[in-house]
């Protein structure tokens, strides 16, 4: 096998390999780490992360990026938990609506999914850059979790909320069936229908895919639509797992969702990545955030080495590039 052989192979599973090592080291160093309880708590942490990062994939794939992730997370979780505990009234009327913990968790849905649709409405009518639209939107929806909340987090939201992000099934906790489906769902979508291509079309080339007839704008719309209904989903598991929607929450979410897309193989500037790399990305950050907590390593220190990873990966994907 020739040298460029062994460097394509090492690249195309250079995720693999990372995540291989970093296990091998961590459970060499650590008595804790390699145990079945510890494994089920990474895979628990990521994911909401995990969420996040398949929205955030797609949206990269096509050539956009998101940094509101985070406060639309905060606020599709302050909102459900709000009308989970407080319903709403109608403004002049004597009317009063209760939510059901189902129509609880379908309103945080749909608020991810309409503050998704407005990111890309705005970059598809304004023409706006989409670090700006989203960057205005991480300012307008933690604003909107403060006004919603008061500044103050909402607890006691009931045992029937709180088993999706607590719960377990066949000794498996909720959140990871529940993020495995997402997983599922979005590696088909990505695969094997139309929209996936096109998705890959206009982050490859813009102008060709446009050229070729696709409707750019439309697919755009649809990218970041589907990304905050994602957030929606994710704001919903921090939620229900903390049985508490603080407004501060998912706060450098966006940080850790860009770092999974990047490590996981998907290029910043489009057009290339898969679902399960972001998967392998996911589960690298989690890994390495539960390794420095055992090794008892500063949360200062910690911050630093993330950042470390980010610049090496980034630095990776951009000599890889050069090289095609």
């Amino acid at each position: 096998m020739t040298n460029n052989k062994y460097l394509e192979y090492l690249k195309r599973f250079q995720s693999v390999l990372a995540l291989g090592l970093m296990v091998l080291a961590l459970s060499l160093a650590s008595d804790k780490f390699c145990t079945v309880d510890n494994g089920l708590n990474v895979l628990r942490q990521i994911c909401a992360n995990l969420c996040l990062s398949v929205g955030m994939t797609i949206i990269i794939l096509s050539g956009g990026i998101d940094l509101s992730v985070g406060a639309l997370l905060a606020f599709a979780g302050a909102v459900a938990a709000g009308l989970l505990k407080n319903g709403v009234a109608v403004p002049g009327t004597d009317l009063f609506i209760e939510f059901t913990t189902s129509g609880a968790i379908l309103a945080g849905i749909f608020v991810g999914t309409v503050l998704g649709w407005f990111n890309g409405f705005v970059i598809t009518r304004f023409k706006l850059p989409p670090f700006v639209a989203t960057l205005g939107m991480l300012s307008i929806a933690r604003g909107l979790t403060m006004l919603w909340t008061g500044g103050f987090p909402i607890t006691r939201l009931g045992d029937s909320f709180g088993y999706m992000g607590s719960g377990h099934l066949f000794g498996i906790p909720m959140p990871v069936w529940i993020s495995a489906a997402l997983v599922a769902v979005f590696m088909l979508i990505m695969k094997r229908t139309r929209f996936g291509r096109q998705v890959y079309a206009v982050g490859g080339n813009e102008r060709a895919a446009t050229l070729s007839g696709l409707n750019v704008n439309r697919i755009k719309l649809l990218v970041y639509t589907l990304g905050g209904a994602l957030c929606g989903v994710a704001g919903l598991l921090v939620t229900a797992r903390l049985d508490s929607a603080t407004p501060n929450a998912g706060l450098g979410y966006e940080l850790d969702s860009i770092a999974a897309v990047v490590i996981g193989g998907t290029s910043l500037n489009g057009g290339r990545g898969t679902i399960m790399g972001t998967v392998l990305g996911c589960l690298i950050i989690g890994v390495l955030n539960n390794g420095l907590v055992l090794l008892e390593v500063s949360p200062f220190w910690q911050q630093v080495i993330k950042g470390l990873v980010i610049l090496i990966a980034v630095a990776v994907d951009k000599m890889g590039a050069k090289k095609s």
